[in-house]
């Protein structure tokens, strides 16, 4: 692997390739501020985020986890694409794109112009029932917990990485969560907790445009998830390149052809 810190090297991989399968994580994000879930080391920078078998679980998870995303999505549904999803949207302009597969939920890559997208781990902007499958916006959803619990959106927090807010300390016992409106079942963000399968077509649809490419891209991720370690394992076994462009350790150093460390608006901004 060469280890670069300039971007002439990226801009040449990304030449000599005719088609390019993209994968992004969460430092794609950071400068649109969101915060990411690891330090340079690769090891997470808080506690562990929901799994899905706590919010199933227990009632109390589920007053936590929706009383944190009643805060946070005030903020999170006004962020903005930064020069990173902006030149990665121009690279699929540029017809280099096999397909842009993220490990984000918040739907930034669409809203700057990509529109070849696979959201691997789900959206932040919609809400499923567990027990009947009816999807609602998460808009709606947020308007039902307001009325529900009048005054908690007032409260001052720090941004977490999933679209919640840090409240410590806070009592959670008084929480209303509504039921599913259909059949009065538990609602769930429409994303993939950590313990919870990528759904299957997903992997299906992103494997099958990394057999279209000739090399692969991992803008702003570690790697530590095994849901996207797997397709830098599948292009090594292909025989095709893949480059990153990360901060720090990621679980695939030994695999790669080229690692710039450099934050991901930075890097790409020759696409500009």
């Amino acid at each position: 692997m060469r280890l670069m810190n300039d971007k002439a090297p990226l801009h040449d991989f990304i030449s000599q390739h005719r088609q390019i399968f993209v994968l992004t994580g969460a430092g794609c994000s950071t400068n649109s501020g969101i915060p990411d879930y690891r330090d340079a080391a690769g090891q997470w920078k808080r506690a562990q985020p929901m799994t899905f078998q706590a919010f199933m679980g227990s009632e109390a998870a589920r007053q936590r986890y929706w009383a944190r995303s009643l805060n946070g999505w005030r903020r999170f549904s006004r962020t903005q694409p930064n020069r990173a999803h902006h030149a990665l949207a121009r690279l699929e302009e540029r017809g280099k794109s096999a397909l842009l597969l993220t490990q984000n939920v918040d739907r930034l890559h669409q809203a700057a112009g990509s529109r070849r997208v696979v959201d691997l781990h789900g959206r932040l902007d919609r809400v499923r029932c567990t027990a009947c499958g009816e999807t609602i916006p998460r808009q709606a959803m947020q308007e039902a917990l307001v009325g529900l619990n009048p005054g908690w959106t007032e409260r001052e927090a720090a941004v977490a990485p999933d679209g919640d807010v840090d409240l410590e300390g806070a009592d959670f016992d008084t929480f209303a969560v509504p039921p599913c409106p259909s059949c009065g079942g538990v609602l769930k963000p429409d994303v993939v907790f950590f313990g919870e399968g990528v759904p299957r077509e997903r992997v299906e649809e992103a494997m099958r445009a990394l057999d279209e490419a000739d090399a692969m891209l991992v803008v702003g991720s570690s790697l530590m998830v095994y849901s996207g370690f797997r397709f830098v394992q599948a292009a090594t076994r292909a025989g095709k390149p893949a480059a990153a462009v990360n901060l720090g350790r990621t679980r695939a150093d030994s695999l790669l052809a080229l690692k710039v460390e450099q934050p991901c608006a930075d890097a790409l901004s020759f696409l500009l």
